[in-house]
């Protein structure tokens, strides 16, 4: 019995040495997916374009304060924005980078997941005052639900932190590489870049609920006035459309580009997606039983974030590459 299972052991170590070298390995995972490398432009972009800052990704606009927040780097700041004029109103140092930016509700704050820093950080409006809070580690994106409680992805942490206000009360360990987060009431949605899933969370439970796959590399996520979700497959150029009760892809759109920011007009039902590999936006519209292209805008180079003010259907676009901010009118 004992040089049976030294047999059988020596024909593992010698059946896993040949698989090792037999150039079989499976092959590394794929990792989060990325915005396409846009090419130098061929048209000039719709609108008005101008020089903001360095860097400019992670846009949110707060119709009651007629506020566009945007982030920018070198150094690392929220440039609060007049939405109507472009002047910029306040500078609001951050204590590191940011990619996704979001309202908390109308009126603010603005919900800034400073990156590198592992901070997360509440910017009042309109005077810019500022509250951080250390979450888990490299915070990427974060939604507001309808009872006040806040998530926040912790990217690189595997973790999702809930805030009540500026106290951290709760963390989920269940995700890999939370990315775009959104909310519907109390339920959010969170995408797993890492894992290419979408999961939905009773937040004032502390529940999870569903998960399903969600493409082949999705980054960004918006909800919808119908109590859906829309996700950005970047890495697979398509749009996915989500109901959350129970969870299940309803829809698979393909939108070739590598489709990446993604900014929702409730009062027009209008979806605003950038193509990142194409240097376009494109507007779709959600009204009918299947989502109608209606507008399509070229952009400036790179344009990796969006967003759209309901009241006028003003859209804005920042270039990651150029530092402008281009201003299109519908």
């Amino acid at each position: 019995m004992r040089r049976g299972r030294r047999v059988a052991t020596a024909l593992v170590v010698a059946l896993g040495m040949l698989t090792a070298c037999s150039g079989d390995a499976e092959p590394a995972p794929l990792g989060a997916a990325e915005p396409g490398t846009s090419p130098p432009l061929r048209v000039e972009p719709a609108g008005v374009v101008a020089t903001l800052d360095q860097q400019p990704e992670g846009m949110a606009y707060d119709e009651q304060t007629d506020i566009l927040a945007v982030a920018v780097r070198e150094p690392n700041r929220l440039l609060l924005i007049q939405g109507g004029t472009g002047d910029v109103l306040r500078t609001v140092e951050l204590p590191g980078h940011a990619r996704h930016l979001q309202m908390g509700g109308p009126g603010g704050p603005v919900l800034v997941p400073a990156e590198d820093s592992d901070t997360f950080v509440q910017v009042s409006l309109p005077d810019g005052t500022a509250t951080e809070t250390e979450v888990g580690e490299y915070p990427h994106d974060a939604a507001q639900t309808a009872s006040g409680l806040i998530m926040v992805a912790d990217e690189r942490g595997g973790t999702l932190s809930v805030l009540d206000g500026a106290e951290v009360v709760h963390r989920f360990l269940d995700v890999t590489q939370p990315g775009g987060v959104t909310a519907v009431g109390d339920v959010t949605a969170v995408i797993d870049v890492g894992a290419f899933t979408l999961t939905t969370y009773d937040v004032p439970a502390e529940e999870p609920l569903e998960r399903v796959a969600a493409g082949a590399g999705p980054t960004h996520i918006v909800a919808d006035r119908r109590g859906g979700v829309v996700v950005a497959d970047t890495r697979g150029d398509a749009l996915l459309f989500f109901d959350l009760d129970p969870l299940a892809e309803r829809v698979r759109l393909e939108l070739d580009g590598t489709p990446y920011g993604i900014a929702y007009d409730e009062r027009a039902d209008l979806l605003w997606v950038t193509l990142t590999a194409r240097n376009e936006l494109v507007g779709f519209d959600l009204s009918g039983t299947t989502a109608r292209e209606v507008a399509r805008f070229p952009t400036v180079r790179q344009p990796n974030t969006i967003a759209v003010d309901p009241d006028s259907g003003r859209v804005w676009v920042a270039s990651r590459t150029t530092g402008e901010l281009q201003t299109i009118d519908r």
